[in-house]
């Protein structure tokens, strides 16, 4: 298969994450040849080495990369599958193109757990000037897309957390200084934070310094502002500001830690994978739309109670329960239930067909009746 994945950065890293994981999956795992077209090559760069935002066209990872202008090159004309992420829409002249080679087109919809997704997944929209656009739900069920999740991925992860020495020999070569590694050697709880602004961070630090168990907090440089200050307080976490990493990376960093606070879709799909407690701010909607997709998912997660109450609380800054709900979460007994979850619910979703893997059979069968 030759396909053009088209993406545009909305949400700074979620959007061109899933779409640079589905892109080298697709090339390297099923054999396609991929032109990935992205908008904002600046944030592209900070989550994969080597980008330069200033080329118009230029190849990492097995992947043709060009950079969507309002001008694109006439040249570039649609070939055997086009995937637009996230409702995003090619260009018009490029559309031009599609209603001659009539391609298989699939627009990647976001990530939900709510129902209806298994009864829309897949289904056609005929256009009138004669284009068929299919709708792909990535989802948690066999009716549904499933997720992105590589080959050998539970392997690498394994061998990672077997290991002390190999976790801290990561840890340093990402910047984690030498005093937080020695915490961890006693002890110390592990927790990793990526949220957006409207995070309770502040909360969370309240809670961890009340915690009798010491904690290194791992945080990306620009992410929840405020929390060297708070990091200030008697007990409070010993604060490791990091620098945006590569993909791979990123997942090792959630494998290193005891509990994972991620956002939006990317970080959260690869916090599950982690198998260790995670806690997901969904990206905020108008009219709170987004917490009956986090109750959608709350029903299908199966961490215990005070868990999903921590969950709901970080979603809901307002409330204020984020210090007592991430206590009661932090209770022993409520731990170790929790991190049974989380293991249980990693095997569950990786007993399933992946993204990449579903959506090339997808495009497969829409080939042949072709």
């Amino acid at each position: 298969m030759q396909a053009d994945i088209f993406c545009r950065v909305v949400d700074n890293y979620g959007d061109i994450g899933v779409c640079w994981r589905l892109a080298r999956q697709l090339a390297r795992d099923h054999g396609w040849q991929i032109r990935l077209w992205v908008d904002d090559l600046v944030s592209f760069a900070r989550i994969q080495p080597g980008i330069d935002a200033r080329l118009p066209r230029q190849r990492a990872g097995g992947v043709d990369i060009v950079h969507w202008s309002d001008a694109p090159n006439p040249a570039l004309t649609a070939r055997d599958v086009v995937i637009e992420a996230f409702a995003c829409d090619p260009p018009a002249a490029f559309l031009d193109s599609m209603r001659q080679a009539h391609p298989a087109w699939i627009n990647l919809e976001y990530l939900s757990a709510e129902p209806w997704v298994e009864s829309c997944h897949g289904l056609p929209s005929q256009r009138p000037d004669g284009l068929v656009k299919h709708f792909f739900f990535p989802g948690f069920t066999p009716a549904t897309g499933g997720l992105l999740r590589e080959p050998g991925l539970s392997a690498e992860r394994d061998a990672l957390q077997a290991s002390d020495e190999k976790q801290e020999s990561f840890l340093r070569s990402v910047g984690v200084p030498q005093d937080a590694l020695s915490l961890r050697r006693k002890g110390a709880r592990t927790v990793s934070l990526f949220c957006y602004p409207s995070a309770p961070a502040g909360q969370l630090v309240q809670a961890l310094a009340a915690d009798p168990r010491a904690t290194v907090l791992l945080a990306p440089q620009g992410v929840a502002p405020g929390l060297e200050a708070a990091c200030q307080a008697p007990g409070a976490p010993r604060l490791a500001r990091l620098p945006f990493v590569s993909q791979p990376d990123f997942d090792r960093l959630l494998w290193c830690a005891d509990i994972n606070f991620v956002r939006g879709e990317d970080s959260f799909v690869r916090a599950a994978w982690a198998a260790r407690p995670l806690v997901w701010q969904i990206y905020p909607q108008d009219q709170n739309i987004h917490l009956e997709k986090l109750e959608a998912w709350l029903a299908r997660y199966p961490a215990p109670e005070s868990a999903q109450a921590l969950i709901r609380a970080w979603n809901q800054p307002e409330t204020g329960q984020t210090p007592s709900a991430a206590s009661a979460a932090l209770e022993p007994a409520a731990w170790q239930a929790w991190a049974a979850a989380a293991r249980h619910w990693e095997a569950s979703q990786s007993a399933l067909p992946g993204l990449a893997e579903n959506l090339a059979a997808f495009c497969a069968d829409l080939a042949k009746k072709r």
